[in-house]
């Protein structure tokens, strides 16, 4: 080929400007479109930085191929860049003031035509995972995946000058099923041992603490073989570091800093101060550990002003020390009764028995569903309670403290955007703090970690953990921390246990027999006894990320070869059968799904 052998590419398609009239260039990439006007044929060549417009003559010497020119046709073309005629220019593309005006060409490679068009938004999502490397092509990806770009050398750039190393954990490591469940590998050399794919290199990075690595950090890849949705995958990438010889102010003052820097950099947004909110606040007033502060509703407690009324459901609740909460929302006064059953159904969903609600009619009447319950003053002292104003409507779960949160969380989210009441010209950020060192599992009998089992007690609180006070268990708070953006948790993290009994009394508390935490964890532990730094550490969602940089809901639109909700990849058909020869050398049976139930 003419010129790959003696032209090589000399401009991308979305560089050219003004500024390069009268230069020659040399293009290649993909005919986006192409318009015949008989005498001239007009392409729009495509490449992943943008368009720009070629003109083509069929009947000169050097571009006759261009009238067999067709779409996502990979094309060369030699030509001088000029100026679009006055009345010609494009102000919707980057490269509108000019075009080029074609010397020679020369097609590269033919294309079937495609299943779909390019950055056709219609086009559904399973057709689009199918054809992936069809719909890399678009726009829209190639700036998702350049400001990802972006996002990991920011990254690497200020961590490192804030004296982080980055190092690679490795991938096979051992099982430790204490959170999701892990994807293991079995062994070939060494029969009947399985690896797993990590799930974080929690251990691993605070093995490198104790190795006097101080301050490191890592763009990991993590696998979690656990339920999907729109911003979760099974293998995932985080920004992952550790800090020794600090306590919780240390790591969030970084931390904050590096986020400062990503927003001006990439979103030219100075960011101010970053709140700090507790757990117990942020679940009180907005019913979720991860709040959207974009959104004004705010949850009310209403167990004062219901006392001594008669309704049933109220007083079995106070009688079992439950909760009665409740929010308003501005406007929602002419809701319809199936939409007051859709949101009584979403109530349902997270926990709770059914959903009160209270609307201001346009006449200023109060309605209710529980109305006869109450005299009219009390059910407006009620509904004001709420929040409530004129026209608007009041929403009220009585439940247990976890059934209230989520069920109320789940609906303000739900009515904030179903309302527009999101201020969406700002991303709003918040620090949660104080959470739960323990939570109680009822089906297994035993107390669990919250966050995970190398997370240190609140320091006021550490005999409670010591002296195996379980009385005292759920007022333990940890030394953790979320950082929260827009309703999504972009990072987490905790300060670590880093004395060896400290680590032996969170173990007995969860449960784990010694002989458990030997083969779990005995390593681990084995490390602590040999002198460790105070540390502590946090993970970023790399891809929630990158997310909320692209103004996306969707992960898999910043990720290049995103899986399914079902976990598998329609492109390459994965998961697949392997054949019977691989599972022998593996040492390795398959058993009938009946078999596993039986």
């Amino acid at each position: 080929m003419k010129f790959l052998k003696d032209l090589k590419r000399s401009h991308l398609c979305g560089d050219l400007r003004a500024s390069h009239v009268g230069q020659e260039v040399v293009l290649m990439g993909w005919v986006d479109t192409r318009r015949d006007h008989g005498g001239l044929v007009f392409v729009d060549l495509r490449d992943r930085l943008g368009i720009v417009q070629v003109v083509l003559n069929p009947a000169q010497e050097g571009t006759q191929t261009a009238k067999s020119f067709r779409g996502e046709y990979v094309v060369a073309v030699r030509g001088v860049v000029r100026a679009r005629p006055e009345g010609m220019v494009n102000s919707k593309i980057a490269t509108g003031e000019v075009e080029v005006e074609a010397l020679a060409c020369e097609i590269l490679s033919e294309a079937q035509t495609p299943p779909f068009q390019i950055d056709d938004p219609k086009v559904s999502e399973s057709l689009r995972l199918k054809y992936r490397y069809l719909d890399l092509r678009s726009p829209t990806l190639q700036r998702n995946l350049m400001l990802r770009h972006r996002v990991a050398q920011l990254v690497r750039h200020y961590l490192s000058q804030e004296g982080f190393v980055e190092v690679e954990t490795p991938i096979l490591y051992k099982s430790t099923p204490e959170g999701a469940r892990d994807y293991l590998v079995p062994s070939r050399v060494n029969p009947g041992t399985f690896y797993a794919l990590p799930q974080s290199p929690q251990t691993l990075k605070q093995l490198l603490m104790i190795g006097g690595m101080d301050r490191y950090f890592q763009l990991a890849r993590c696998f979690r073989d656990e339920d999907l949705r729109a911003d979760r995958q099974p293998e995932f990438s985080q920004i992952d570091l550790e800090m020794s010889f600090v306590d919780m102010d240390d790591i969030l003052k970084i931390n904050e800093q590096m986020l400062r820097y990503l927003w001006a950099e990439l979103r030219k947004v100075e960011l101010g101060e970053i709140p700090r909110m507790s757990y117990r606040e942020a679940m009180l007033r907005y019913g979720s550990d991860k709040p959207d502060l974009r959104n004004p509703l705010e949850i009310q407690d209403l167990k004062k002003v219901v006392e001594g009324t008669e309704f049933k459901v109220f007083i079995d609740v106070l009688a079992r020390g439950g909760e009665i909460r409740g929010f308003a929302v501005p406007g929602a006064g002419e809701v319809s009764r199936s939409q007051l059953d859709k949101l009584t159904q979403t109530a349902k969903q997270h926990g709770a028995k059914g959903l009160v609600w209270i609307k201001s009619e346009a006449s200023g009447q109060l309605t209710s569903v529980a109305a006869k319950f109450f005299s009219p003053e009390k059910l407006a002292e009620i509904y004001t309670t709420c929040g409530g104003e004129p026209g608007g409507a009041a929403f009220i779960v009585a439940d247990d403290f976890e059934v209230t949160c989520a069920a109320l969380g789940a609906l303000r989210n739900q009515l904030g955007r179903e309302y527009k009441l999101l201020d969406e010209s700002q991303d709003r950020f918040v620090w949660i703090v104080d959470f739960p060192l323990l939570e109680f599992d009822a089906e297994a009998q035993r107390w669990v970690a919250r966050h995970h089992p190398f997370t240190a007690p609140k320091d006021e609180q550490l005999e409670i953990l010591t002296e195996n006070r379980e009385k005292s268990y759920p007022q333990l708070l940890a030394k953790a921390y979320d950082l929260v953006c827009n309703g999504y948790e972009l990072a987490g993290g905790s300060v670590r246990i880093h004395r060896h009994a400290v680590q032996q009394a969170m173990f007995r508390t969860l449960g784990l027999s010694e002989e458990e935490v030997r083969h779990k964890f005995g390593f681990f532990v084995e490390a602590l006894s040999y002198g460790t730094p105070p540390h502590a550490g946090i993970a970023w969602g790399m891809d929630r990320l990158t997310m909320i940089l692209c103004g996306t809901e969707a992960i898999r639109d910043v990720i290049a070869f995103p899986k399914t909700a079902k976990a598998s990849d329609l492109m390459a058909e994965a998961p697949s059968e392997v054949s019977r020869d691989q599972l022998i050398e593996l040492g390795v049976r398959l058993i009938a799904p009946r078999e596993i139930e039986s």
